[in-house]
């Protein structure tokens, strides 16, 4: 099935921004872009309408058609040889058992990204499985893990333990924070990782063990917000990616969405308190988010979470409604395979498909299991109509930036982000520090060879 002919990329790098892919690229105009720019709370976001699920409605509400004109120069890119199921495939990331679980899903589905959890984060560890599926891969494979700290630590027998996200802000200041988030960072990147699905930016005073809990920095949104900050610098300082969870924040949720459907508190009660971090957060070079299962009475309505809901997307990606900036960078889903707050409801091929549609551009979930019926399930959504291929496409060119494929891709000027499809790659690489405002400089150290 492997139509593309094979690439020698060394390095996945995690995305610069989509203006950056303009600069380095030359497709498109930096006005293009963004035209919202930091809108206000004038204008709120409202429950989704009667729509059926998927249906063109639903669609038009997370994919705004706001450009218009003529579309950016078309520019050649490794993906433009790929058949259509391919290029869906590259947009999945999917949880792997083992390196061997792992090389079948690329090989035999051309799969674009890769979640590490249980035992195979021991055989990555130990092993050379990963830089070899890598090498032999046509294109750099996403390689992702969620290492938090606290109780969400992956690699905490191999790399030792690390403070939860509560102790951490309790204990340091943000600066030692970035500090030992830039060594987490620098083993995962050893190892082949390059995104971490950290930090929690949930405000939450739930006892330590909730389904939040002490995977919250803290009750109060700007400690949340400095501490998510110096966190995240860290990662990137590593050369991994960082990506803020669960918008639009589960701190206050009824219950834990891996067990049960969940709703948090009405919009206008999130917007000056659990949203404040992502509105802050949202412009931080070279980050990405992930959405959550959670209900949001005045959002999603009754009968969706967060995750599949074109309304939550809506919110996120133009900051109508809580005083952001707009998002335009990658988003992920939250698992839709083993969460009941969407199994329960929403079979994998249905969840996966849903999640495009309402506009996320990687749909998550941990295991290979229901990969051809998620791809079928897409491909029907395409020919139906109820899922446009510029917005697929869209979705390929952000996640083509964060893991540095090379060249452009060749969008339509109907998207939000249209003269976007230009992909950061003429020079793989990060710059050699992403520091942030209001942060110092962490020390200078040797990356973690690997």
């Amino acid at each position: 099935m492997r139509t593309l002919r094979r690439l020698r990329v060394a390095v996945v790098v995690p995305v610069a921004g989509l203006l950056a892919g303009l600069a380095l690229t030359g497709c498109g105009t930096e006005a293009s872009v963004r035209t919202e720019g930091a809108v206000g709370t004038e204008g709120a976001v409202g429950t989704e309408g009667t729509a059926g699920a998927g249906s063109r409605e639903h669609h038009a509400a997370a994919r705004p058609s706001e450009h218009s004109g003529t579309a950016a120069p078309a520019c050649e890119s490794p993906l433009d040889s790929l058949s259509q199921r391919e290029r869906i495939a590259q947009l999945f990331t999917v949880g792997v058992s083992s390196m061997a679980d792992a090389r079948r899903a690329v090989d035999e589905h051309n799969i674009g990204g890769i979640f590490l959890g249980g035992d195979v984060v021991g055989e990555v560890v130990s092993g050379d499985g990963l830089a070899r599926l890598q090498k032999d891969s046509a294109l750099p494979l996403l390689v992702s893990i969620d290492e938090e700290g606290g109780r969400v630590s992956r690699i905490a027998p191999y790399a030792g333990p690390m403070p939860s996200a509560r102790v951490m802000a309790a204990t340091m200041s943000p600066e030692e924070v970035r500090s030992t988030a830039r060594t987490r960072g620098e083993f995962l990147r050893g190892m082949g990782v390059t995104v971490d699905f950290a930090p929690s930016v949930d405000v939450s005073d739930q006892p330590d063990g909730a389904v939040i809990g002490d995977r919250s920095f803290s009750p109060d949104p700007a400690r949340v917000v400095s501490y998510a900050r110096a966190f995240s610098a860290g990662l990137l300082d590593a050369g991994v990616t960082p990506v803020f969870k669960h918008f639009p924040g589960h701190g206050r949720s009824s219950g834990d969405s891996h067990h049960e459907a969940v709703t948090v508190p009405p919009l206008d009660q999130l917007v000056p308190h659990d949203l404040r971090p992502f509105s802050e957060l949202a412009e931080t070079p070279g980050a990405a988010m992930m959405l959550g299962h959670q209900q949001v009475p005045g959002l999603t309505g009754v009968d969706r979470p967060a995750s599949l809901s074109p309304a939550a997307y809506r919110l996120l990606r133009e900051g109508h409604g809580y005083g952001a900036p707009a998002f335009d960078g990658p988003i992920f889903t939250d698992d839709l395979s083993g969460m009941r707050a969407v199994t329960n409801d929403f079979p994998l091929p249905r969840a996966v498909t849903e999640s495009l549609i309402a506009g996320a551009d990687s749909p998550l979930w941990i295991t290979t299991a229901g990969l051809p019926e998620a791809l079928d399930a897409v491909e029907r959504a395409l020919a139906e109509g109820t899922l446009r291929k510029e917005d697929l496409d869209l979705s390929l060119a952000r996640m083509a930036t964060l893991r540095g494929i090379p060249g452009c891709l060749s969008v339509p000027a109907t998207g939000r982000l249209t003269e976007a499809g230009a992909l950061a790659g003429s020079t793989p690489g990060l710059p050699p520090r992403a520091d942030l405002p209001g942060l110092p400089q962490s020390p200078a150290r040797p990356a973690q060879p690997g």
